[in-house]
């Protein structure tokens, strides 16, 4: 049998949470299959088959087990090393293939069928099949449900007794919504289990004082968790006054959640004795793993390797643990002995150490937290998969995450931009700078450059500060205060200097101060008052900054009231520098039914005025973010995607390790994508560049195109308008005398362009980030500044009018000193045009629109190139759902 590729072995989650394996079948699976078969009723059989079929034949199983991975393919979900479903296509015609499944019945309803379809489909997808057909026993009501459910255009026909269904498996928007729905569901689940467990077992509770495993025991307890608390402890029969197991499998009742404190190197048996009981998931708080070297990665790999092929979702290793504040459950499975305040946050982290300075930090400032989860070397269970359980966490509003390492940005961005609809996300990437991670992180290398990243977290809405200070800073105004409308502020205040200050800050971010009420030095409460709520009232003010410096012997007590009734009831927000305090003082916060000790409402104090005003230029950029309308995009027509596959492949076949596509190439690929590229004509010697004049028909500019020669400010390169023979032989003789060996120089001739502003926009596929565009004006200082704009595809219309005008050389498209304003929706459509080749054509590693002249009538592409390399994994990820690689199956960064 040919090898199938390695991209369709992939660990899932199910509708439950749970964890499988999806692989191609092979041949030495006679035996799983045979058992599998067995454990299938008559009923699922008959279904499968039309007709009874109690054992399978030596000459069926043969033929299920060996495929060719081309027109034959099969996949198998395994659990606990046991086969528990198997789904196959078989090409019955060019271009289509019938599909078929099998699940074991006490697994159906767990949404296996849809996971073997998604895969399926792709695989077909990738072997060129564009439809598939299925028969189907009308009383067969959920399978004939599941090709229904998937999001493709399902028709349907009646014969002898069977439905015959018949549909297209191109990834739609709506299939692709379907899956991500799924996804969604099932990631959610998995973690809800972890923070909203019945029952908790700590295995490695120790009766030793100042031990983890005794630490675990006693913050579990004091928490009050609402659930039961086991030990586990072979050598001891009480620890903390709790009965004491030899194993899990001894505990008399269920567990959901599993807190781990033994040696690194006793995990392993661990999680066999968890998937023996039944446990949902493991926090695994040891050490030792793949922050220790080589030897602790593949420790690692093996552990999450052996936990989710037994069903079970992992947090950690090295991990500080998780909390649920919520008084229904109170869980403290963590090492931190601060159990914070309920607040309306909830906070990610990797970094054990630092977890523990956060929850210190959120109690001082008053700030509380709904949930809290450390993921330590973040093995499995990752920022991705609390995004999208706390995206239907009522209880969490403002979302804070401490990420050291981005494993899958793809996602996260996807995840983050849907999130960020409902609920703002504050975020601290560590390594900005110097791109490292931890020791313990794996994840691949990045090819992009930083501003693709910073770009990414604008583009999906989060808001992303320098300092874990800031973070809070921003995260209490949110969690307390409703969002602005827009960027002007009133500044009310007792000290002219803070004001000035104030006022300072408050321009350098981007805010437009439109009022500043001045008070005396020593304000009385009613006075204070006053000026509040003349700020608040009036219409050209969308937020109030308040800075009290109480006169001496004074306590501000009666202004603390003040601020706290307005702050209540306004529906503007309102940040304070109160007494130079910090987070949320007692005295400013406004008591809150839910339970939080401090309410919506609550007025926010910052020890100087300068970090209130960042705060709250940060929840603007959200707000106007949030309320900016993506419009609908104009209709740049349909792209000839197969045209593209087509000229790509071709290419790929000329260079089958990679290389330059010709230009002749190029030219039809961006033809297919409505893009124009001029004609350009490669000459050698003054005679030939007579002859591509004379051509072109004359009005032509000779120029080299050399890499070290374009866009040198010390250096001519082209000469323009050129006419007849004689002009282009003299503008030959005065490059060619110019430039140093002009053998090398790449000189073309090309028809004049009109008169624009030179751009360039390039594409690239990171093996990180997938797809990436950029945008910037053509020129040295550009590259010098990195004046350049970056975002993530699929693009919307916000994106691309985003990238234009974020340059700051923008003023040159939108008439700077004078000049005609350029044809900006002409250069946007380029722009989204470059992103959907890019995001359609993984293989394309690289493209460059090296010069786009944008004048008045349009933006002429007049230089381009690009560059192919062969995909193992065609980004598949985008169109099924399965989990992260496993840790060392990545490049360490």
């Amino acid at each position: 049998m040919p090898a199938p590729p390695a991209h369709w072995e992939a660990d899932v989650l199910l509708r439950d949470g749970r964890t499988a394996h999806i692989r191609p079948i092979r041949a030495d699976d006679r035996d799983l299959l045979v058992e599998f078969y067995a454990r299938v009723s008559d009923q699922s059989k008959y279904y499968r088959f039309f007709s009874p079929m109690p054992r399978l034949s030596d000459r069926d199983i043969e033929r299920f087990t060996h495929v060719d991975h081309r027109d034959r393919v099969a996949f198998v979900l395994t659990l606990q090393g046991r086969m528990i479903a198997v789904g196959r296509f078989d090409v019955v015609r060019p271009g289509e293939a019938e599909v078929a499944f099998l699940v074991e019945d006490r697994h159906q309803g767990r949404g296996i069928a849809q996971i073997l379809l998604e895969h399926l489909a792709q695989a077909a997808r990738e072997r060129g099949i564009s439809r598939f057909i299925a028969d189907v026993l009308p009383d067969n009501n959920r399978m004939i449900q599941t090709f229904r459910d998937a999001g493709y255009k399902v028709a349907s026909g009646y014969e002898d007794g069977v439905i015959s269904l018949d549909f297209p498996i191109e990834p739609t928007e709506t299939a692709i919504g379907v899956m991500q729905g799924r996804e969604h569901v099932a990631e959610a689940a998995s973690i809800h289990r972890f923070l909203n467990p019945s029952s908790v077992a700590i295995i490695g509770a120790s009766r030793r004082q100042e031990t983890i495993g005794q630490l675990l025991v006693r913050n579990m307890v004091t928490a009050d968790f609402s659930g039961r608390v086991y030990v586990v402890n072979p050598h001891s029969s009480a620890v903390s006054g709790l009965p004491a197991y030899k194993s899990v499998q001894d505990i008399p009742d269920e567990v959901d959640v599993a807190i781990v404190a033994v040696p690194a190197e006793a995990v392993q048996d661990v999680v066999l004795d968890c998937a023996a009981k039944g446990v949902h998931g493991l926090v695994v708080i040891s050490s030792g793993f793949a922050e220790t070297g080589e030897e602790g990665r593949r420790r690692q790999r093996r552990l999450v390797g052996l936990a989710r092929s037994y069903g079970l979702r992992l947090i950690g290793p090295n991990a500080l643990g998780i909390i649920n504040t919520d008084q229904s459950v109170k869980i403290n499975g963590s090492l931190s002995s601060v159990m914070p305040p309920r607040g309306r946050a909830g906070f990610f982290c990797q970094s054990g150490a630092l977890g523990s300075a956060i929850l210190e930090k959120v109690s001082q400032r008053g700030l509380g937290l709904s949930t809290f989860v450390s993921a330590g070397n973040r093995a499995d269970v990752s920022g991705n998969d609390l995004l999208q359980y706390w995206e239907g966490d009522d209880t969490t509003e403002v979302v804070m995450m401490y990420l050291e390492s981005i494993g899958n940005p793809r996602k996260f961005s996807r995840i983050a931009r849907r999130v960020s609809l409902r609920k703002p996300i504050v975020a601290v990437r560590s390594g900005r700078t110097t791109q490292g991670v931890p020791m313990g992180h794996a994840v691949r290398r990045i090819a992009a450059p930083q501003q693709a990243v910073d770009a990414m977290f604008r583009q999906a809405g989060v808001l992303q500060v320098d300092t874990l200070e800031d973070m809070f800073d921003v995260a209490q105004l949110l969690a307390h205060q409703p969002l602005p409308r827009g960027r002007r502020v009133g500044i009310v205040g007792n000290s002219d200097a803070l004001g000035l200050l104030a006022a300072d800050a408050a321009a350098g971010v981007g805010l437009v101060v439109n009022k500043q009420i001045a008070l005396s030095a020593e304000p009385t409460a009613e006075d204070f008052e006053d000026a509040l709520d003349s700020a608040i009232d009036d219409p050209e003010v969308d937020a109030v900054i308040a800075v009290y410096i109480p006169p001496l012997n004074v306590s501000g007590e009666d202004i603390a009231n003040v601020l706290a009734a307005v702050g209540e009831q306004s529906d503007k927000p309102l940040v304070s520098s109160f007494l130079g305090a910090e987070g949320v003082p007692e005295l400013l916060r406004v008591p809150d039914v839910a339970g939080s000790t401090a309410g919506r409402g609550s007025v926010p104090s910052y020890p100087a005025v300068e970090s209130a005003v960042r705060a709250l230029a940060k929840v603007v950029d959200y707000s106007v973010w949030l309320r900016t309308p993506d419009q609908q995009a104009p209709d740049d027509g349909e792209a000839d995607i197969a045209a593209a596959r087509l000229i790509v492949n071709r290419a790929l076949s000329a260079e089958p390790n990679g290389g330059q596509i010709r230009q002749a190439d190029l030219t039809e690929l961006l033809a297919a994508y409505d893009i124009t590229l001029w004609r350009s004509v490669p000459v050698a010697s003054a005679d030939e560049a007579v002859a591509a004049g004379a051509e072109l028909g004359w009005d032509v500019v000779l120029k080299a195109t050399a890499e070290h020669l374009r866009e040198r400010p010390d250096q001519a390169h082209v000469v323009r308008g050129i006419d007849n023979p004689e002009d282009m032989v003299d503008a030959w003789n005065q490059l060619t005398e110019l430039i140093q060996q002009p053998e090398k120089a790449g000189f073309i001739v090309q028809r004049v362009a009109p008169p624009g502003v030179p751009l360039t926009i390039r594409s690239m596929e990171d093996p990180l980030f997938g797809p990436v565009v950029s945008f910037g004006i053509s020129g040295p200082l550009s590259e010098l500044l990195a004046d350049r704009s970056y975002r993530i595809p699929p693009l919307s219309q916000r994106d691309a009018t985003s990238m234009v005008r974020e340059l700051k050389a923008s003023p040159m498209l939108f008439g700077y000193r004078g000049s005609e304003v350029v044809d900006v929706d002409d250069v946007e459509r380029l722009i989204r045009r470059v992103s959907e080749l890019q995001n359609d054509l993984p293989q394309v590693s690289g493209l460059e629109l090296g010069l786009v002249l944008a004048g008045v009538d349009g933006a002429n592409v007049l230089a381009a190139s690009a560059r192919v390399e062969p995909v193992a994994d065609p980004r598949s990820d985008w169109f099924v759902r399965r989990m992260a690689a496993l840790p060392g199956d990545t490049i360490p960064q």
